[in-house]
């Protein structure tokens, strides 16, 4: 069976859009711009939505053309392009382990109540 292409890797700016679709849903470039506001209140949506268009034709989002306004939607699950980033981050940064990308994210860029929530899981607590 030939392996699928690998997804393209998103830019800083492309995941910013991502993380707001994936908490939006399926959105028009002025739904995404409003909610870009937010946290980056000089925003144009000239730039929202020539990003959303670039990132479609990337392969990064899906659009549905049906409506007057397109409607944008990440191309992949959160989860799936995260754990691609991931699995690339271990490859080039730490010669492939796992173990040493944890324990690099451990030493400083977790708080005490996510260290918790970690122990709880490799406790086998599926609560948490």
């Amino acid at each position: 069976m030939p392996k699928s292409p690998a997804p393209p890797k998103p830019t800083r700016s492309e995941l910013e859009m991502l993380r707001l679709l994936w908490q939006l849903g399926p959105s028009t470039a002025r739904q995404v711009h409003e909610a870009a506001l937010a946290t980056r209140p000089d925003m144009p949506y000239a730039n929202v939505l020539r990003l959303l268009q670039v990132m479609h034709t990337k392969g990064l989002l899906a659009r549905d053309e049906s409506q007057r306004a397109h409607v944008y939607a990440p191309a992949q699950p959160q989860e799936s392009l995260q754990t691609s980033l991931v699995k690339e981050l271990i490859n080039k940064a730490f010669s492939g382990s796992g173990k040493e990308l944890v324990l690099a994210a451990l030493r400083g860029h977790v708080s005490q109540k996510e260290r918790d929530e970690i122990q709880a899981i490799l406790n086998g607590d599926k609560n948490k």
